[in-house]
């Protein structure tokens, strides 16, 4: 299984890291050095180094002049080079990059993807190309949360031999259930998913086994590592990405531990050097394969192509959707999201039926609330149970997470719980806009894959084979960039070709749908799936941005939710401590000059009962008394599960998720 260097340094219950794609034996690389002389206070874009101030005819790697000799610390590395610059943007002190063809933001199924077919065509085409993996997680798949009934389509085109090579793909559907729950029974419908051949799989062990596979053929992965901010050139080009600073304080200053953005590099302990070492040692060294985590200070990391696979509201994604005006550009919609709570449970041998999945619609949700609940069996008497809740509910009150917990005492769900035992707890936005809201995907120097563009298809329920094929028709496109001369739109063009698009497309209609209510959605839903066949010569139209469609508490009444048993349902807390390792996010307040800096205690708080202590499944927000025996908004950051709802949900958009200082939030392992 795919770890960081640092968790096998750090943890005592883990066996160092030892990767068996690893190579004593691969030649070493010099590192070079130069320094660039600081732009004036004129310039507003950080623009890392003079030589790479546009990409468009990139330098020759033979007119750097090696200054040093080192070792190569990292696995399958070619022709990267660290370059120190002094004092970007005004600021004072060293600051380093790393230098790559090609930058992936996101070690997900869209980054890795992207990452595994590049190199495929490196090695097809006898060329040679240097690609980075940047994952915030502390390793890789701990940030990875998702249903997860499997479509191996874009898997089978990546890698055909999977099923002989070890995935952790072994539950195949055995069964697929729809219902439609009141409170208290149960109606069968005829299931829409049609999940024959597909699989029940732990998404977040998936993207390991992923990891694993990019590595062999020469990927780096540098997992604990946020991007914060995209660097430009003086044309307005993407040329990389920016990392983020460690010892930021929530409200955005600099503490006493404050340092400059950093990655980490898996070292040897002892590598060749033609000085003084003995073949002996050497040999030894070799056999043994013996590593450290070594830290170096990197706030850039450069590519001739950068490539966005940060999933679902991707906070760099973002930047450059609104940045560049992509929607407009193909006259897109809005976004539209869901947020999913998940579990993972351990149940009585008995109950367990592997492969078995149900889906359900109704109750807990009003007839005006969109969303529903699953029920996956996986491997190893485990099952994963979660409710998924469209954000554009308009009832301030609604508790997502106490509506997860209630619906677990559901009568027809109950009694396969009881007995057992969670292993695991997490959250998670996810994209439901569809067809229409897909935005133009290419920026110069870059583009935007899987979920971050939303490529997910709704009545399906499934993203990750779109989020794959995407990420391939990218690195096959970075790849022709780069050794052949053409442009990144070969992306778009070729993903309008696509089997991706084909399906969005027939798909368009059944999200937009529910707007009307339950009953009509799904009375609509049947025609287009049984009789239109997603060829009705309409398209629907979202309602409001998500934000917008919270209503003001006066117009609706408390919601009273049972409290949590301990054996079915659960408190925050206990829940939390299920999902690990959660710690250090920067969630903070924006501070706009056309807002005040008041506005959860002056505008959500009086108007919308306070949302924000509600919609977070973590209990990041919440009123505590004040000096003056008034409510006052706390934030808890080190509960973030990085689920992005309060990015999304804010009524004013008062709140801005920020990445976290890299290795934060939560663990996953089998989610």
């Amino acid at each position: 299984m795919y770890r960081s260097a640092l968790s096998a340094v750090t943890s005592k219950s883990r066996r160092p890291l030892r990767s068996p794609f690893f190579s004593p034996f691969r030649a070493e690389t010099p590192i070079i050095s130069s320094v660039s002389p600081s732009p004036g206070p004129e310039s507003r874009l950080p623009i890392p180094s003079n030589r790479f101030s546009s990409f468009r005819d990139p330098p020759s790697r033979a007119s750097f002049a090696p200054s040093i000799c080192f070792p190569d610390w990292s696995p399958g590395l070619r022709r990267r080079v660290v370059s120190r610059t002094r004092g970007l943007c005004g600021g004072s002190g060293d600051r380093e990059s790393l230098e790559y063809d090609v930058v992936i933001v996101g070690a997900g199924p869209a980054g890795l993807s992207a990452a595994i077919r590049l190199k495929q065509m490196c090695l097809e085409r006898n060329a040679d190309l240097s690609v980075c993996v940047l994952e915030k997680g502390p390793e890789v798949g701990a940030h990875i949360i998702s249903g997860n009934v499997f479509e191996p389509r874009a898997l089978d085109e990546l890698i055909p031999q999977w099923r002989h090579e070890g995935a952790p793909i072994e539950v195949p559907v055995s069964s697929d259930m729809f219902w439609l729950l009141t409170e208290n029974h149960s109606l069968q419908l005829p299931s829409p998913f049609d999940n024959k051949g597909n699989y029940v799989i732990s998404l977040s062990q998936l993207v390991r086994w992923m990891a694993m596979k990019a590595e062999a053929v020469g990927v780096e992965i540098y997992p604990g590592f946020a991007a914060s901010e995209i660097l430009y050139d003086e044309n307005h080009r993407v040329i990389g990405v920016a990392t983020n600073d460690m010892g930021v304080a929530k409200d955005g200053s600099k503490r006493e531990t404050f340092q400059r953005g950093r990655t980490r590099r898996k070292r040897k302990l002892f590598g060749h050097c033609p000085f003084c070492w003995f073949e002996s040692i050497l040999s030894f060294a070799r056999y043994f394969n013996f590593y450290l985590a070594h830290y170096i200070y990197v706030e850039y990391v450069l590519g001739r192509v950068t490539l966005l696979a940060e999933g679902c509201r991707g906070s760099l994604s973002e930047k450059m959707i609104r940045a560049h005006k992509l929607r407009e550009k193909v006259q897109g919609q809005h976004q539209t999201y869901a947020l999913g709570i998940k579990e993972v449970w351990e149940i009585e041998e008995g109950k367990h039926k592997p492969g078995s999945v149900l889906h359900t619609v109704g109750w807990p949700l009003d007839m005006k609330t969109y969303g529903g609940s699953f029920l996956y069996h996986m491997s190893n008497r485990q099952i994963a149970i979660g409710l998924v809740i469209a954000l554009n509910y308009r009832n301030p009150y609604l508790n997502p997470y106490d509506e997860f917990q209630k619906f677990k005492h559901h009568p027809a769900i109950k009694p396969l719980l009881m007995g057992g035992t969670v292993l695991e707890y997490g959250a998670r936005t996810l994209n439901e806009g569809g067809f229409q809201s897909i935005p133009y995907s290419v920026v110069p120097g870059g583009a935007i894959i899987g979920c971050s563009a939303g490529f997910l298809d709704v009545p399906k329920i499934k993203g990750t084979h779109t989020a794959m094929k995407s990420g391939m028709l990218a690195g096959e496109a970075a790849f022709r960039t780069l050794v052949e001369g053409a442009t990144m739109e070969t992306y778009w063009d070729n993903l309008k070709r696509s089997w991706i698009w084909e399906d969005l497309k027939r798909a368009r209609n059944y999200r937009p749908a529910f707007k009307y209510g339950l009953i009509p959605g799904l009375a609509f839903s049947a025609l287009e799936r049984y009789v239109f066949r997603g060829r009705l010569p309409l398209t629907l139209k979202h309602g409001k941005p998500d934000h917008e469609a919270t209503d003001i508490a006066s117009l609706h009444a408390p919601i009273q939710y049972p409290k949590p048993d301990g054996q079915i349902s659960f408190d925050v807390p206990t829940s939390l401590y299920r999902a690990q390792e959660t710690c250090h996010n920067r969630a903070r307040i924006l501070r706009h000059p056309q807002q005040p800096t008041k506005v959860p205690e002056l505008v959500n708080r009086p108007l919308y009962a306070g949302p924000e202590s509600r919609y977070c499944p973590a209990r990041v927000y919440e009123y505590t008394p004040d000096e003056n025996h008034g409510l006052k908004l706390h934030i808890n950051a080190q509960n973030c599960l990085h689920c992005k709802a309060c990015d999304i949900k804010d009524p004013r958009q008062n709140i801005k998720w920020t990445v976290p200082e890299g290795g934060g939030g939560p663990g996953y392992t089998i989610m």
